[in-house]
């Protein structure tokens, strides 16, 4: 096996353990659900990102990343709605540095 992929199962074990006593943290869910993209496994991936955004909508950092996976499965219209989403929150919260990021998804995709 690839030690890359050893390293990342590594510390995506990792993670779940800290999750475990930790089961509310905005950040391990999000860095969890990037270890099963690194992992390839996008499906977990997209699932948990989903979640996360059901769960805590103003945690604005899964926005990009649920859009680019959508993205990579092809449906360009849910990776559209949630950069679109993404923008409302971060009008809301001020963050112009992730608006103009998720503005900048936007027009690649072609909105």
């Amino acid at each position: 096996m690839d030690k890359s992929i050893v390293k990342h199962m590594n510390r995506l074990e990792m993670l779940l353990e800290m999750q475990e006593s930790n089961p509310d943290d905005e950040f391990l869910q999000y860095a969890i659900a990037l270890e099963y993209k690194k992992n390839e496994q996008i499906v977990e991936a997209v699932k948990r990102l989903e979640k996360l955004v059901e769960e805590k909508p103003d945690y604005l950092a899964c926005y990009y990343q649920l859009g680019k996976l959508y993205e990579e499965e092809l449906d360009n219209e849910a990776a559209m709605n949630t950069y679109e989403k993404g923008v409302e929150i971060a009008e809301k919260q001020g963050d112009q540095k992730t608006k103009g990021e998720l503005e900048e998804a936007i027009f690649i995709l072609g909105g």
